[in-house]
């Protein structure tokens, strides 16, 4: 093995395209290698721009080839479980998009297999990876606001009406993993789970459903067994929201509408005390996070340092997940 990490990627979706493709050719120690898609003139251009040598007409012949060490799974939601699984079995490391998988199970079945096989398996969660995540984060644990009570956060957006209406589109049908929970939600209850340092003992959830059957606006509610509450929101149908506020005892921290994608723009957040109106803002130099979350991986593959973000924590999310579509449906409140 090399000093770089000689990656695959399986499918030519957006995410890939736009952020994670480009992030890996930046990264110091790792490279595309190849790209697999169903139509390879369609990733001729994306092959072309980021000098990807080679173009696979499919997923398993990229999985064949012995050179590729990782692979970066960006597939529609349904799809991850079983690529997952072939690539492990294939001897690559995985880090598979968000949501992990669409429920639990799948996602025990994906870290049994990584285990298994020896290999890493992690979700694509880059938002922890960001400077300004991370210094928030260490606010809270050495209790800068006080001891924790409240999260709030929303990752929500305006799906275009056409298609909406059309309900062609992967988010829209259930069968591939779709609706806002899983899509956007995943984001904040790995937020609020990460924040607190615990894990929900409850939660309680309301929904309003697109015809084909997916919740399309979802707002939910977590309890933690330290007095903690949190709540969360996701939508296709709503104006822009995605941020998130923690609040303590002795204070809060606020972010803008940018708190999980800053692009690499200057990140601001806004502390401030238990009685004051308006707080003090910070700003964190721009940074890539879709790189350093490929360099954190590409480390872990070169034995550097442990995964950030493990398997075991992706399967309590889907735990979450699972729990907040059962309340949503039900009416009930779902007890973890």
């Amino acid at each position: 093995m090399t000093d770089q990490i000689r990656w695959g990627i399986l499918g030519n979706a957006m995410i890939a395209r736009k952020c994670v493709i480009g992030a890996i050719q930046k990264s110091r120690n790792g490279v595309v290698h190849a790209i697999a898609t169903r139509s390879p003139a369609d990733a001729a251009e994306v092959a072309g721009e980021n000098g990807i040598g080679k173009i696979y007409a499919g997923y398993d012949a990229l999985l064949a080839d012995t050179d590729v060490e990782a692979v970066y799974v960006p597939l529609p939601n349904h799809m991850h479980h079983p690529w997952t699984l072939k690539a492990l079995s294939a001897g690559k490391h995985v880090l598979c998009e968000k949501p992990l998988a669409c429920n639990a199970l799948e996602a025990q079945q994906m870290a049994a297999q990584a285990k298994t096989s020896g290999l890493l398996l992690m979700e694509a969660f880059m938002y922890r990876f960001h400077p300004r995540s991370r210094r928030i984060k260490q606010k809270v644990d050495q209790g800068d606001i006080g001891k924790v009570c409240l999260v709030r956060s929303a990752f929500c957006y305006h799906m275009d009406d056409d298609i909406l209406q059309s309900g062609d589109n992967a988010r829209l049908k259930p069968e591939m993993g779709g609706g806002a929970l899983l899509d956007v939600g995943c984001y904040s209850v790995s937020l609020v789970r990460w924040l607190m340092g615990t894990e929900p003992t409850a939660v309680q959830a309301q929904a309003v459903y697109h015809p084909d059957g997916v919740d399309m606006h979802l707002v939910g509610t977590l309890r933690f067994q330290t007095e903690k509450l949190a709540v969360i929101e996701a939508s296709f149908i709503s104006a822009l929201q995605q941020t998130y506020t923690v609040v303590g005892r002795d204070g809060a921290i606020e972010l803008p509408q940018n708190a999980f994608i800053p692009w690499e723009k200057k990140a601001v957040y806004t502390q401030r005390s238990k009685d004051e109106e308006v707080g003090q803002e910070h700003v964190i130099e721009g940074a890539d996070e879709y790189q350093l979350m490929v360099e954190h991986f590409s480390d872990a593959v070169l034995g550097r340092t442990k995964l950030g973000h493990t398997p075991d924590d992706s399967i309590a999310n889907m735990r979450v997940l699972d729990a907040l579509s059962k309340a949503a449906k039900t009416g009930n409140t779902v007890r973890l």
